[in-house]
């Protein structure tokens, strides 16, 4: 097979949304525009049917189309013998606690501490993210041309020593979301990006916030968000 070529004018994937997110991270997003050919079950980033690629060749090669960018999160993480990792993520980041364990986080928006966190874990989703797991997690739909993030618990336990938010939380572009983990069982943590999983020992805290990155997916003229919410959804 070819090498990705970083110079092309225009990404083409085929298949689900799995597969767009897949191209994204494998190819570190690049830099040029993305249009999805949808093979798959949902289909929310693959914009074109197979039976309609003669309309999107005539009017790709017509210039009727628009570019939207879409947000990206990124996290570090910084771990007890000093090193910092980096991930970013095009829907969302997920810390939780490794072999089903509730993990214990006390979770800060800048400098402000906002809540001890007792759960399955946190979830920090894109806009554009909003309408997958964070979706099936009860967080809101977001319309991705708003530059936010969301954080939305994953099962959150409130008791006299952990208390926390049982709905979302939406943040601003600036904001930074920085998560000290308290180990009581393990001392493992699992950063989840986009589905994929990276296992951590000795956590010291993980800083989340809205990347400088951003994809360009290829709309057809007559995309509208909240038509395709209501046309996959209800």
């Amino acid at each position: 097979s070819k090498e990705f070529n970083h110079h092309a004018e225009l990404t083409v994937c085929i298949g689900g949304d799995g597969a767009f997110l897949q191209t994204m991270h494998e190819h570190n997003f690049p830099s040029m525009p993305i249009i999805g050919i949808n093979t798959g079950h949902l289909g929310f980033f693959q914009e074109i049917s197979p039976d309609k690629l003669d309309d999107f060749i005539f009017n790709y090669t017509q210039n009727m189309y628009r570019l939207q960018k879409l947000t990206t999160v990124k996290a570090t993480v910084k771990t007890e013998d000093g090193a910092t990792t980096e991930h970013i993520g095009h829907n969302e980041i997920v810390i939780r606690g490794s072999h089903s364990y509730s993990i214990h986080l006390n979770i800060s928006i800048g400098d402000s501490f906002i809540e001890r966190f007792s759960g399955d874990g946190i979830l920090v989703a894109t806009p554009s993210g909003s309408t997958a797991y964070n979706y099936a997690a009860r967080g809101s739909i977001i319309d991705p041309s708003i530059n936010v993030m969301q954080i939305t618990p994953l099962a959150p336990i409130n008791t006299n020593a952990y208390r926390s938010f049982t709905s979302s939380i939406i943040c601003s572009k600036d904001s930074i979301v920085k998560i000290a983990p308290e180990y009581r069982f393990e001392d493992s943590i699992l950063i989840v990006v986009d589905g994929v999983e990276y296992q951590f020992k000795q956590i010291v805290d993980i800083s989340i916030f809205v990347s400088d990155l951003k994809v360009k997916l290829l709309r057809m003229s007559n995309y509208e968000f909240w038509s395709r919410v209501t046309e996959k959804f209800l």
